[in-house]
């Protein structure tokens, strides 16, 4: 028997198994969302596929980077990454806020207290509380592309008078 497994007590293997039972019964983001006590809408409703390693760590594919809109703006990267436990999402990577025409990181939302309806982004400069009632439903994302044609400026520029 390997060193690793001889230090395996009974205990430590339930509590371990205890742990990791719900994520390995869930089947979407979602699922695995609520199992942890997070919202079902925190991620878009484009994930392709997501990775959940045993030490917590999350890697969710979307089809395409995209922008979406909570309270305001989000940009989603094609891959986000943080750590899952449970009520947070901490050492985000790939998901950004605006903030007063700013594009700030945000870097994990926790859920403290359930009853209370509230959720905390931290943005590093500040924290944020939005009511869970946003997170209901995974948010409508939109690639950057469609947006840029939407909102893009005419191809023509200007044109001289004479």
């Amino acid at each position: 028997m390997s060193p690793s497994l001889k230090s395996l007590t009974p205990m430590s293997l339930f509590s371990t198994l205890f742990l990791l039972l719900p994520l390995l019964a869930t089947s979407s983001i979602q699922d695995l969302l609520q199992s942890q006590g997070l919202p079902a809408g925190l991620f878009p409703d484009n994930v392709k596929c997501y990775k959940l390693e045993p030490d917590g760590r999350l890697e969710v594919h979307l089809e395409s980077p995209c922008m979406a809109k909570f309270d305001g703006r989000v940009h989603f990267d094609r891959v986000v990454r943080a750590n899952l436990s449970y009520g947070g999402l901490v050492g985000l990577e790939g998901l950004s806020q605006e903030e007063l025409f700013l594009w700030l990181p945000v870097k994990g939302i926790i859920v403290n207290d359930p009853s209370s309806g509230l959720i905390l982004f931290d943005i590093g400069v500040a924290h944020k509380q939005l009511s869970l009632s946003l997170f209901e439903d995974p948010p409508v994302c939109r690639p950057l592309e469609v947006l840029s044609q939407k909102i893009g400026r005419k191809k023509k520029g200007f044109e001289v008078e004479r």
